[in-house]
This record gives structure tokens, C-alpha cells and sequence, in this order.
């Protein structure tokens, strides 16, 4: 935005604070007129010889004669010290915030690594300072989050691409080759491209909607019908139990973290005979969804890390649901977009417990 250029704060602290200061002796100048001048006659007086006392009687304009000049050159000298002074103080007051100009110019350059931590005890500035320090740290990261999102999703996107010119490449070389074949493993290939674009999309929008009441129990019921020839298809065994559990938030978008969870739970289970729960609570503060599974078991640093975009399990890629890694992290960022939380714990015998606990109505509302 374009500005007409202007005097500087110091500059208007400076006037201020002379300003103040002529005005603090003017005040004296006429206390000073007001409670001795005033006195003064402004004729000679004649004093009888025969009284007593002696001395000189003053006059008003001898008085004033004498006073104005004195007067103006004190006026003189409180202005340049006033203006000295000011000019001085308000460069002192200042500093701190020519210190946090200097770090949001550095920040509008791109460098995000620059810290103001502004020494001194807190006033206002510090308090900005810090604020903005804050600001820079948690930019600095989610800078640095999207960059190394954007290299995974450049990365597993070119994946897709490079297999089906590879495929393409081998079919222009070798005519005789089964076409069905080829337009089978080209299929499963621009399937699996295109599962990834939605849900690289899906992660853009996650953070934009309109809340709504949603009942995290139906969900749940809606996820697992749908999943259930999934989860036959792998001899797993899914059980949904629970209350009703009111959320405030996107249907589309907690259905797809429901099927999410659901998902990854039966597609990372046992070979055989392996079990999902699915339960749904109401608490006094949030609506809680819990999925857990049964598996392989899984140390808590992996399991800490399994909501990173593009982070796979050990049998992340085998069979015909091999994920693009983006499973967990949707439910992460749907999670945070309802100011929730979501919590990973490995289970005692194996398999993974996830916990999506959602505020009330009024909770999320006010965050």
C-alpha cells in the first residue's frame, strides 16, 4: 500500500515531548503571575516617614522589565532541551521497535531463522517481540513442512508416471505383448495417481468448512458398512460399539477421517482372523472415536511418526491397497482443522490403538 511520506514517530515523540515541556512552563510562568505578579502594585507607593520599616517598595512594569527577557531565555532553553532530550528519549524508547522492523523486513525477504529475543524485562515491546518470535518459529516450520510435502508429493507422484512410461516403453518395443495385461497394470498405476491427487487435495481443503452437528457414531456405522467387504476379503473381523457421541464440524470431512482410521486398520492387520474395534464415547469436555487393530507390533518412535505425510508402515505396499502414505496424515490435519486432538499408541500385543477426541459445539467455536 502506497503512502504519502510523513514525519517519523520519534520525530512527533520528539515535538511531544517538547511541546509538553513548554507547556509545563508557560503553566509555571503564569502560577508565577497569578500568585506573586498580581501582588505587586502597579504604582509607587508613599511611605509616611513617621512609620516604621524601611526597604524598596517594587513596581509591577519595573518588575516585568526585568522578568520578560529572563523569562523568554529560560523558554529558549527549555525548548532545545526539550527537543534534545525527546530527540534522544524517544530514540531510546524506540530501538526496541526498530529491532522488530528490522526482523519482519528480514522475514519478508525469506529469512525466516532470524530471532528478535529482545533483552530486558517485559513491557510492551518485549512482549511483542516475543510474540513475533513465536510467529517466526512456527512459520519457519510450516515452511519447512510444506517444502519437504511438496518434494514427497512431487516424488510419489512421479512414481505412477515413470512405471507407466516404462510399461508404454516396453509395449512400443515388443508389439506381440498381451495388450489386457498391460491395460491391467496400467490401470491399477493411473488408480493408484489418481487416489493420490484426491487426497493431495483433500489435505488442501481440510482446513476450510463449515461446521455442522454430526454424530461421530453414525459415522463410524457409515465407514464400517462400507469397508466391510474389505475387510472380508481379508478374514478381518470389525466390531462397532458405542454412545452417541455430538461433534461440532464437516460431515464429508469426519467421515473421511472415520474411513480413514477404519481403513488403515484393516488393510495393517493380521494376514488372518484379525480384529478392528471401533468404539465412540461422549466425555464431559469431547466426542471421542477410538479404532484399534490388531498386528504386527509397533515401537511408539514409529508410531510417532505415522501421521507424517508419505510415511509407510513395513506393509505399507503390499496387495491391492497399497497406500500413498497420506491416510493418517488426512486424519492429522482433520483433526487439528476441529481443534482436536489425535492420539497414536501401540498396543501391548501388537496392532495400533488411534484416539480422535473432538470439542463440543461451543468449544470449537470459540477456538
Amino acid at each position: 500500500m502506497d503512502r504519502a511520506p510523513g514525519p517519523s514517530v520519534r520525530a512527533k515523540l520528539t515535538l511531544s515531548y517538547a511541546g509538553f515541556i513548554m507547556l509545563a512552563g508557560a503553566l509555571l510562568l503564569a502560577a508565577v503571575w497569578l500568585f506573586l505578579l498580581r501582588y505587586v502594585p502597579s504604582r509607587a507607593l508613599l511611605v509616611d516617614a513617621d512609620t516604621t520599616g524601611t526597604g524598596v517598595f517594587p513596581v509591577r512594569s519595573e518588575l516585568l522589565r526585568v522578568f520578560a527577557p529572563r523569562a523568554a531565555a529560560v523558554f529558549a532553553g527549555l525548548l532545545v532541551f526539550g527537543l534534545v532530550g525527546g530527540w534522544f528519549l524517544a530514540g531510546r524508547m524506540l530501538a526496541p521497535l526498530t529491532r522488530i522492523t528490522d526482523a519482519t523486513r528480514l522475514a519478508t525477504g525469506g529469512s525466516l531463522s532470524h530471532r528478535i529475543r529482545l533483552p530486558g524485562r517485559g513491557d510492551e515491546f518485549r512482549e511483542l517481540a516475543d510474540v513475533f518470535d513465536g510467529m517466526l518459529e512456527r512459520l519457519e516450520a510450516h515452511v519447512g513442512e510444506q517444502r519437504r510435502f511438496a518434494a514427497n508429493a512431487s516424488h510419489e507422484l512421479r512414481t505412477p508416471l515413470a512405471v507407466s512410461k516404462a510399461l508404454l516403453d516396453v509395449a512400443r518395443r515388443d508389439p506381440a505383448a498381451a495388450p489386457d495385461d498391460l491395460l491391467d497394470r496400467l490401470s491399477a498405476v493411473n488408480t493408484r495417481a489418481i487416489a493420490l491427487t484426491e487426497a493431495l487435495l483433500l489435505l488442501s481443503r481440510a482446513e476450510s468448512f463449515t461446521p455442522e452437528p454430526v454424530d461421530l457414531s453414525l459415522l463410524a456405522e457409515e465407514a464400517t458398512e462400507t469397508l466391510l467387504p474389505l475387510a472380508e476379503g481379508r478374514g478381518v473381523t470389525v466390531e462397532t460399539t458405542g454412545d452417541i457421541a455430538p461433534a461440532l464440524g464437516s460431515p464429508a470431512l469426519l467421515l473421511q477421517l472415520t474411513t480413514n482410521l477404519v481403513q488403515n486398520a484393516i488393510v495393517h492387520n493380521l494376514p488372518e482372523g484379525g480384529t478392528v474395534r471401533v468404539t465412540t464415547s461422549a466425555h464431559p469436555a469431547a466426542a471421542v472415536l477410538t479404532v484399534e487393530n490388531t498386528g504386527a507390533l509397533i515401537s511408539p518412535g514409529v508410531s510417532a511418526t505415522l501421521t507424517e505425510p508419505f510415511r509407510r508402515g513395513t506393509d505399507r505396499l503390499r496387495g491391492d491397497h497399497a497406500g500413498a502414505g497420506l491416510g493418517l496424515a488426512i486424519v492429522s490435519t482433520i483433526t487439528r482443522a476441529h481443534a482436536g486432538t489425535l492420539t497414536l499408541t501401540p498396543r501391548a500385543g501388537g496392532g495400533l490403538r488411534v484416539r480422535v477426541e473432538l470439542p463440543y459445539g461451543d468449544q470449537i467455536s470459540k477456538s
